[in-house]
């Protein structure tokens, strides 16, 4: 079972997005949805597989925090 934790889109170019999970930065396709710089996504086998509002997303990771104690 995979779970995906939300990531900030930073920055666009050549079909990439640089997402930022938690300060950590990662390389991501973005051909499968549109993708904006400042959506929050989900990313699943290094490409983008849905965009979220960033209530949804600031929620999820919210909860996410709860686990790291």
């Amino acid at each position: 079972m995979c779970v995906a934790i939300p990531g900030k889109v930073i920055a666009l170019e050549d079909g990439l997005a640089t997402v930022d999970f938690s300060g950590n930065q990662v390389k991501a396709f973005v051909g499968l949805v549109n993708t904006r710089v400042g959506d929050y996504v989900l990313v699943h086998a290094g490409c983008v597989i849905q965009t979220m509002k960033q209530q949804e997303a600031e929620e999820i990771l919210e909860l996410m925090d709860g686990f790291k104690e």
